[in-house]
């Protein structure tokens, strides 16, 4: 057939034996990617810059915080402002991946829609072949491992997102995993990506002990007003209970609890100062 690139016939073995310099520089064209952009290496000092990248993207996202009670488990986001045209309901970052089950992340949004995708498949998989529901760590254990094949896969690149996971074990323990763009996972008390994260974490390590109920949702109400701008109005609270459908708080409820909190803070605020 006739060779698109050259315009003829493609090439006769004879004449890639007289005609060297033709073959070499065929085979090194653009057509065939450089070793270099097929695979991900170490630098000398141990990183992987891609997944620093990747990392770096995750900074870069709105602030996420999940908080773990007796009773529930929080997750708080920070809203991103929304064009005034824009229908802010297709904007989330607090996700279902199963019936118990409940994601918030922090990064490339696009990145996130894909891995919640292969999440809620994977979820439904495990439902038909064995007819329960999938356990949140064997589900936080599923997104890990994605994360971390595209960290050593060549022709991709890392997702630019870490998840706060959350719902109730076997046992109806609550429970809260975090995972990174490496593919690593923890359990936590209390934790935070995204932008101001560090701040947010070091107020929760200063700040959480293990309450229940509404405590639980001040302190993640509180620790997102810490970063968060214009008080309640820019915060989306999910709460997860046990053998309970997802719960969204509505705007008014958010306003309140950071009127309450803000009125605690100035009553703290008029107890240290000096008596005249």
């Amino acid at each position: 057939g006739i060779n698109a690139e050259y315009g003829e016939s493609p090439p006769s073995s004879s004449f890639f034996r007289n005609n060297s310099s033709y073959s070499l520089q065929h085979l090194s064209s653009s057509k065939c990617p450089s070793t270099t952009e097929q695979l991900q290496f170490f630098s000398p000092d141990g990183h992987l810059f891609q997944v620093e990248y990747a990392l770096e993207a995750v900074r870069k996202g709105t602030t996420a915080v999940g908080v773990r009670g007796k009773d529930i488990v929080v997750l708080g986001v920070e809203k991103k402002a929304t064009a005034k045209l824009q229908d802010p309901r297709t904007v989330r970052k607090i996700v279902k991946i199963d019936n118990n089950i409940v994601l918030a992340f922090a990064g490339l949004t696009a990145d996130a829609r894909v891995l919640v995708n292969r999440a809620r498949i994977e979820a439904q998989s495990y439902r038909l072949n064995f007819d329960v529901a999938p356990s949140i760590e064997y589900m936080t254990k599923y997104i890990a491992s994605i994360q971390q094949r595209y960290t050593q896969s060549g022709g991709v690149r890392p997702f630019g997102i870490s998840t706060l996971i959350v719902g109730f074990s076997e046992e109806g323990e609550p429970e809260l995993f975090q995972t990174d763009p490496s593919g690593n996972f923890a359990a936590w008390k209390a934790n935070a990506i995204g932008r101001n994260s560090k701040g947010v974490r070091e107020f929760l390590e200063k700040n959480y002990t293990e309450t229940s109920g509404p405590d639980t949702i001040k302190l993640a109400v509180k620790a997102l007003l810490e970063v968060v701008e214009s008080g309640g109005r820019n915060v989306e609270i999910a709460v997860v209970s046990k053998n309970q459908p997802l719960r969204l708080l509505t705007e008014e409820e958010v306003e309140e609890y950071a009127r309450v909190i803000e009125e605690e803070k100035a009553a703290q605020q008029a107890a240290s100062r000096p008596a005249e």
